[in-house]
């Protein structure tokens, strides 16, 4: 499953669809969360995401500029719904290829579950504080790559 990468103009009826399924399967329903997903940031978001032999979105996140003068990202909605296969980091290693390679950016920042920790750090994102946030009832770290 090689990773795709769209605007949210580029994204096909379908796979916007795929996308929302996932987000909502992951965050609402298996973390028993309920929160306002749809918050505009997709529009202006690239949207990177496998795709399984259905068509089923399998892995997902989006970037999106948190200031474009800067060149500073924000990553988010990530998730996985097969785990231990390596799909997560492969995703995860594609979105930061293009957030350097393309986009240029020069920091990405991003408030991840605490469980989730190592994962970044895979792709050299380090703990900014030790400090505990609170997104959505669930506990967050903010970690960032690069110049933040």
């Amino acid at each position: 499953m090689l990773p795709k990468i769209k605007t949210f103009d580029e994204l096909t009826t379908r796979e916007l669809y795929e996308i929302l399924r996932s987000r909502a399967e992951i965050f609402v329903v298996e973390q028993d969360c309920v929160y306002q997903d749809l918050d505009c940031k997709d529009y202006y978001s690239w949207h990177v995401f496998c795709e399984n032999d259905d068509g089923r979105v399998s892995a997902y996140l989006r970037l999106f500029w948190r200031d474009e003068e800067k060149k500073a990202l924000q990553l988010g909605r990530v998730i996985t719904l097969v785990h231990g296969t390596g799909l997560g980091g492969k995703l995860l290693h594609a979105g930061m290829e293009y957030a350097k390679n393309v986009l240029k950016a020069e920091s990405v920042y991003l408030e991840a579950q605490t469980y989730a920790v190592g994962y970044y750090q895979k792709e050299d994102f380090r703990v900014l504080t030790g400090e505990i946030i609170t997104v959505d009832n669930l506990p967050h770290v903010a970690m960032g790559w690069g110049n933040i």
